[in-house]
């Protein structure tokens, strides 16, 4: 499986002062900053992205459309110690007006899932199509809290001020998701 955790902190030990300083060197043009910023959240984002769209090939789309952004509106961004939350919000608008775009709701592909499990050896293929189909069980904003907190390890309250949600609810949303995927677990695990 792809470990999606962010560098919560650079080596002078500061909360994501790495992507602060990196944001800081891409708006006076470094590319180097941008590689680094990619690597190191490129796959949450990717990952924000398919939780949205529920489609590999459009979560690529606006994984890359996240960094070209990135890229443009560096100079913008004003350190609040909060980058990750600036990021995933341009995530969150790219894949909404891809939504609006389409104007309906992708079909369930579990495909998308399935290959985010691909790399997990410890997953084999029925193993794959259970855990994508567990995620598909849940809601839109059921699965982009859990992919946000579980796959890109985010805090509640980051989740929640991203999202434009009281704390709350989020947290209420959190454990409902969590009870869907357990009861949605032990009905598959009976079959």
């Amino acid at each position: 499986m792809r470990v999606y955790a962010l560098d919560p902190a650079d080596a002078s030990g500061e909360p994501n002062a790495g992507a602060e300083n990196d944001l800081r060197a891409i708006a006076e043009g470094n590319r180097e900053a941008l590689a680094r910023l990619y690597h190191s959240h490129g796959s949450a984002v990717y990952a924000y992205a398919l939780s949205i769209l529920r489609h590999r090939e459009e979560a690529e789309d606006v994984q890359q459309d996240t960094f070209v952004q990135i890229w443009r509106a560096a100079g913008t961004y004003r350190p609040q110690g909060k980058p990750d939350a600036w990021i995933f919000t341009i995530a969150r608008n790219l894949a909404m007006q891809r939504l609006r775009e389409r104007k309906k709701t992708v079909e369930t592909i579990p495909e998308g899932w399935q290959e985010e499990f691909a790399d997990d050896p410890r997953m084999d293929p029925s193993d794959r199509v259970l855990a994508a189909a567990l995620l598909e069980s849940l809601g839109d904003e059921e699965r982009q809290i859990v992919v946000l907190h579980i796959m890109t390890g985010m805090k509640h309250r980051e989740i929640a001020e991203m999202m434009g949600k009281p704390l709350s609810t989020v947290l209420s949303k959190y454990n409902r998701a969590l009870k869907k995927l357990r009861s949605a677990y032990k009905e598959a695990d009976s079959l």
